[in-house]
């Protein structure tokens, strides 16, 4: 076990009370260092993904000819406040279960977390874009494989009950990510990981049919698209924005959220495939019930989407589901929403995460929700939606 430093960190905390029955829809990982080693063909194990340590002693990732600076990018549970102005450039400046499936499970304890899905981390990107920018397709495709076959060896089969796997896929190639999908599918993967707006990774657009194969194995295998905000890149900030930049970027992080799902409605797929599931992740549920408005004043006034057999907005309520870490203002509109539309995340080890307290936030946010609402939204809900296990006892009872 690496040996963190200590004047980095808060003390240790205490488990917190579980109150509520917790699914995180989103929480992420940070690779470790022999994420990668022995699953890579021959002919590329020299090309694999490592980490080196340059002359700085910072630890980062070098693939594809190119060195990604950051090991933990945002992995700040649990630093001090003070230290967090700098992300995490070494393995000993992140908590262990950041990396440590086993170290995972001991902080999803303390934080009365039932469950979680977690997407991959800086050497991939949210959505795998790294590997799908290979200069070299065959090498992409082998560490596409190589991520997801770590995932489901060494991240998901230690503890099955406790995560939900979530694979990527090799993009520029809709015949393999299908294929992918499916390999993933029939040893129990339950969601998959794809851009917001593709274009903005030079991909084609959903408008284009390039993701045409995609989202029919996605639909017939059940796969749940989950699209991480910021997948595609962030919001176009001015040029000199300067030190606002990274506020300005989070704060839009709905605007992101509501621009995807727009495409992602009107490409049609929802229509075409009426069980295609998709999860916005971590864009929050303040702009949904703006969206269902506007999509009922475009039928009404418009027409628009008057050529569909089921209404847009009732499209969005059967075919999206929405995450959040509490929106305390507007989860009082969640029957606007859907109830079963709303799931929680944690955010887990993210800066603006709510761990180790996620109990406290949802006490604290929805605690005025009948306790058969809270069930649904903290982890019912997500149960169903990604086919996961609950506990004997599902709280708070009522």
């Amino acid at each position: 076990m690496t040996q963190l430093r200590p004047e980095l960190f808060l003390p240790e905390p205490e488990p917190r009370e579980v109150k509520y029955t917790v699914i995180s829809v989103d929480d992420h990982l940070v690779e470790p260092p022999n994420a990668f080693e022995g699953r890579f063909p021959a002919k590329f194990a020299e090309q694999a993904p490592r980490v080196v340590v340059d002359d700085d002693g910072n630890e980062g990732w070098i693939f594809n000819g190119e060195r990604l600076v950051q090991v933990g990018a945002h992995a700040q549970a649990g630093r001090r406040k003070e230290t967090v102005e700098f992300e995490p450039a070494r393995y000993d400046e992140m908590r262990p279960g950041c990396w440590n499936i086993h170290e995972r499970v001991k902080d999803m304890d303390i934080n009365g977390v039932w469950a979680a899905m977690n997407f991959p981390s800086g050497v991939t990107g949210f959505c795998g874009r790294v590997f799908t920018h290979c200069k070299d397709a065959e090498l992409g495709k082998a560490a596409v494989k190589a991520w997801n076959d770590w995932l489901f060896e060494d991240w998901y089969s230690p503890y099955p009950q406790r995560m939900i796997p979530l694979g990527m896929i090799y993009m520029a190639d809709a015949q393999e990510g299908a294929a992918e999908i499916r390999r993933n599918a029939e040893r129990g993967f339950r969601s998959v990981t794809l851009p917001e707006r593709p274009q903005g990774l030079g991909l084609p657009s959903l408008f284009s049919g390039h993701w045409d194969p995609i989202i029919e194995a996605c639909a017939e295998t059940g796969t749940v698209i989950s699209l991480h905000v910021g997948s595609s890149g962030g919001y176009p900030t001015p040029k000199d924005v300067g030190p606002a930049r990274q506020p300005l970027a989070a704060t839009l992080f709905g605007q992101l959220s509501l621009a995807a799902c727009a495409e992602w409605l009107w490409s049609g797929y929802p229509v075409r495939y009426p069980n295609l599931k998709i999860a916005m992740s971590e864009g929050g549920i303040g702009w949904v019930p703006m969206m269902l408005d506007r999509l009922d004043n475009l039928i009404e006034r418009s027409g628009y989407g008057l050529g569909w057999s089921d209404r847009p907005a009732d499209v969005l309520r059967r075919n999206f589901w929405f995450c959040t870490l509490d929106d305390p203002s507007t989860i009082d509109l969640r029957h606007v929403i859907g109830v079963e539309n709303i799931m929680l995340e944690t955010d887990f080890p993210h800066g603006d995460g709510t761990w180790p307290d996620t109990q406290l936030v949802v006490e604290k946010c929805w605690g005025h929700i009948p306790p058969a609402e809270l069930r649904q939204m903290c982890s019912q809900n997500a149960a169903t939606l990604y086919r996961h296990p609950l506990p004997p006892v599902v709280l708070p009872q009522d």
